[in-house]
């Protein structure tokens, strides 16, 4: 075995890892359009997906352990005789048992995948709820809907649609949740307060705390995508 191989291996493992996080994602996408479609979050289908968030998970925090402990006993074996390399994969298995001997199932539910699961589960029910309420007060012709949500999808700062939007619960309007932190970051990495990008906001003091993910929003913006490809 040699340390190129090693580093090829720890590399497909890595990228194994990506293709877990965006199964996730996907996982979640399919639970937010459960909850959508059958207006609840007490669903067994939720529950089966949930249980593939926790195994996913768990496949994770292994992956992570398995390559933490080569990482380790790579580094160590750097500076001893060429000869220890014979004894690397032997080495990495007993930490490997010492590391995963360390960590619980409790683990699992602390994955930020996880948690971020159950957490738009939860405030997608309840936007989805405000948003059919709203809709039942008020009804707006179709031409209009569309055309406000066609205003809505993009993002004032990069001008196009939004992939993940979020609101400042201030204001109430939108932005591209990567631009609009770049814009908070830039401002204050300057010592400086950022306000509200949108022209004629009031808004003087834009926080990051200020941001939440309007899931809402999201899945219309996904709706009307998956609408599109149809026509």
């Amino acid at each position: 075995m040699s340390l190129s191989s090693v580093q090829s291996t720890l590399s497909n493992l890595k990228s194994c890892q990506g293709d877990i996080d965006a199964y996730m994602d996907v996982v979640s996408d399919v639970a937010l359009g459960i909850v959508e479609a059958e207006g609840t979050t007490d669903s067994p289908a939720l529950k089966k997906l949930e249980k593939m968030m926790l195994q996913c998970s768990e496949l994770d925090r292994e992956i992570n352990c398995f390559v933490g402990s080569v990482e380790e006993m790579t580094a160590q074996v750097r500076h001893q005789p060429p000869d220890a390399m014979f004894n690397l994969r032997a080495s990495v298995k007993d930490r490997f048992s010492q590391v995963m001997g360390g960590v619980s199932d409790a683990d699992l539910q602390r994955h930020t995948k996880v948690i971020a699961f159950k957490e738009s589960i939860r405030k997608y029910a309840m936007q989805a709820s405000q948003a059919a309420t709203e809709n039942d007060e008020e009804e707006l012709d179709d031409d209009i809907a569309f055309t406000q949500s066609e205003t809505n999808f993009t993002c004032p700062l990069t001008k196009v649609e939004m992939v993940n939007p979020v609101k400042n619960k201030k204001c109430q309007h939108y932005f591209d949740q990567e631009a609009i932190l770049e814009m908070i970051r830039a401002r204050h990495r300057n010592k400086k307060k950022c306000r509200c990008p949108n022209v004629g906001c009031g808004n003087t003091d834009f926080q990051e705390s200020d941001l939440e993910l309007d899931f809402v929003m999201k899945r219309k913006i996904q709706n009307q995508k998956r609408q599109s490809a149809k026509t």
